[in-house]
């Protein structure tokens, strides 16, 4: 099995690109739920950032008041690192044991859906494919002052806080182009489902991993035959 990244920007489509993937029947991780799974009270991290940042940063119910801690880290890179020492290890953990099930399952490839892809780079190296849901910049500001009910003004200020869907294009290695009618972008996720699905790419762990399970079961056999006693 082998990990597809897929990114996009605002407005650009990208939620409606995975629900196709979805539809599909594709196997899709959402790494923005499981940073909110892993501050959830009971978890490990829930507990660590308490501990670092206060009981400010509690609701009544016990949940991490999402607000007050950015406030607290917001222009402090040195809290926003801790943040990020504290949670980015247990995110990593759920999302191991995601892709894990999906591999019990058989699926030939798991796409994760990670916003910033490209901007942090951590998870790249895991990626054997990345995909972009790509659209051109008016396009963009058309949709997103529609959606959002924004004026050109803050349309603009909010696609620019982003790293620009042309960089994003240029460094994946799939794009899919978002710009014109939504049935020609859904034909591309279809035609590159076929594409993953076609590749042997999932070939070398799967084999690794059976090998081996039948290196442990070979042994298993060997010391029940010929270590234990007999009865």
């Amino acid at each position: 099995m082998f990990l597809v990244g897929l990114t996009g920007g605002i407005a650009s489509g990208k939620s409606s690109v995975i629900q196709v993937f979805q539809q599909l029947g594709c196997a899709v991780i959402d790494v923005d739920v499981m940073a909110r799974r892993v501050v959830q009270p009971g978890y490990p991290a829930h507990r660590r950032i308490v501990e670092a940042f206060g009981t400010e940063v509690l609701l009544e119910n016990g949940d991490i008041n999402r607000k007050v801690l950015g406030d607290l880290i917001f222009n402090q890179p040195d809290r926003r690192q801790l943040l990020n020492a504290i949670t980015h290890p247990e995110i990593r953990k759920e999302m191991m044991k995601e892709i894990f099930k999906y591999f019990l399952r058989g699926y030939r490839y798991v796409i994760l859906d990670i916003p910033l892809l490209f901007e942090t780079k951590k998870l790249l190296k895991y990626m054997k494919h990345t995909v972009v849901v790509y659209c051109d910049r008016d396009t963009q500001l058309v949709r997103l002052m529609g959606r959002n009910s924004l004026n050109r003004k803050d349309a603009e200020a909010r696609i620019n806080a982003q790293l620009p869907l042309t960089d994003k294009a240029r460094m994946a290695r799939h794009v899919l182009d978002n710009s014109g009618e939504w049935s020609v972008t859904k034909r591309q996720v279809i035609l590159l489902h076929a594409k993953l699905e076609r590749s042997l790419e999932y070939l070398p762990l799967r084999l690794g991993v059976l090998t081996g399970l039948a290196a442990i079961a070979s042994l298993l056999y060997l010391l029940t035959r010929y270590l234990l006693p007999y009865a």
